[in-house]
């Protein structure tokens, strides 16, 4: 407990009882580095960081080299466990949900509810935490230069962008880096829309589709 105390980062006021990691209300604690794994190239002194138990197991699964990037991978974890609450944001908006007439019926607590489990997990993803000190002493931030933001939510990467949005529409993953090859990450959304239209399609079409986009952009 000594230890715990003596590591412990400078927590502003305000966020006393936040999980660093996602915003949430906290009751952990996770130490990093830990003893789940040896870490060679730590830039920081061991920090020991506020959580929710959700996170910190999340946190000692991550075999990382530094406390940024063991944020990221916390939010790869969420990014896959709350992958269907994130997907209504995909496929809804709030407008669509309120007039979907599911009023009576089996899907009547999905319309009140989807909206605010979207909005839950989408904050829990994005969120950013306090600027990291300890004992006074500002610690350097490593900024992320791969992360990724799209339709209002910031990925740690391109990839589980590409994997997000493949497993949610039921296409190829390798099909979606293919057509983002070809057309560019500042038109995700346009790829996206092109592998949905290729679902169903075999080998043969998809490949004569993606040289057909080929060709169109290169007019």
């Amino acid at each position: 407990m000594q230890e715990r105390i003596e590591l412990l980062v400078d927590i502003p006021f305000e966020y006393r009882h936040t999980c660093w990691f996602c915003g949430e209300p906290s009751d952990q604690f996770v130490t990093f580095p830990h003893a789940r794994h040896i870490v060679l190239a730590c830039p920081h002194p061991k920090l020991t960081l506020s959580s929710c138990r959700e996170c910190r197991q999340l946190a000692y699964q991550a075999k990382v080299e530094h406390v940024w990037h063991l944020r990221d991978e916390v939010k790869v974890g969420l990014i896959r466990k709350y992958r269907k609450d994130l997907a209504i944001g995909i496929n809804w908006t709030p407008e669509e949900l309120a007039n979907a007439g599911f009023e009576g019926g089996n899907f009547e607590s999905f319309q009140r509810s989807a909206w605010f489990m979207y909005e839950v997990a989408r904050d829990r993803v994005n969120y950013r935490g306090w600027p990291l000190s300890l004992g006074g002493e500002d610690i350097e931030h490593e900024t992320n230069a791969l992360s990724f933001d799209f339709d209002g939510v910031c990925y740690p990467s391109i990839n589980e962008a590409i994997s997000h949005f493949s497993q949610n529409f039921g296409f190829n993953r390798q099909m979606l880096v293919k057509t983002l090859a070809i057309v560019g990450t500042e038109q995700f959304a346009k790829a996206v829309r092109f592998c949905r239209l290729l679902v169903a399609a075999t080998p043969d079409e998809v490949k004569a589709a993606l040289v057909e986009l080929k060709a169109q952009q290169a007019k």
